[in-house]
């Protein structure tokens, strides 16, 4: 017996000329984070937790409106992150001293030092990603896609 598939079908025709660039930079972003993910799931972190503390470890004490922009976290989302990180003894957060209508939030030393272990594997493998690319075009993907976000906002 003989077993014919079915003609496939014709590519439908679209009015996109350009590539699907949101497409492109998820899939590019998934595949940095295969590398990184079982590092963060071996410290009990998700993404988004690893990105709050690597901007507190860049920063310091952050408010919290900054910490969800620069770890691209809606609002509503990262209130439910921080409230595990805390339980879980990585951040606490306070009112601003200076202005008691904002809340700030840091690493504990706890953080910190989870910070300072993953640093080193997130480092070798920007290390990795630069020998396997070359210094000049890691550069240039950080330069396009800087002119890339300022271009669009608002």
């Amino acid at each position: 017996m003989l077993n014919i598939a079915p003609p496939l079908p014709a590519p439908v025709s679209t009015p996109f000329a350009h590539r699907n660039l949101a497409r492109l930079l998820l899939q590019a972003r998934e595949a940095l984070m295969v590398r990184t993910r079982p590092g963060l799931r071996e410290h009990g972190l998700s993404d988004q937790q690893w990105r709050v503390l690597r901007v507190l470890g860049e920063h310091g004490t952050v408010e919290t409106g900054r910490v969800a922009r620069e770890a691209t976290i809606l609002g509503p989302s990262l209130t439910g992150v921080l409230a595990r990180m805390e339980r879980d003894g990585l951040v606490r957060r306070e009112r601003d001293p200076a202005d008691q209508r904002r809340t700030v939030v840091e690493a504990t030393p706890k953080g910190l030092k989870m910070v300072q272990r993953l640093s080193h594997t997130v480092e070798a493998h920007y290390q990795w990603l630069e020998q396997s690319l070359g210094k000049q075009k890691l550069a240039q993907l950080y330069e396009l896609l800087d002119q890339l976000i300022a271009l669009e906002q608002p």
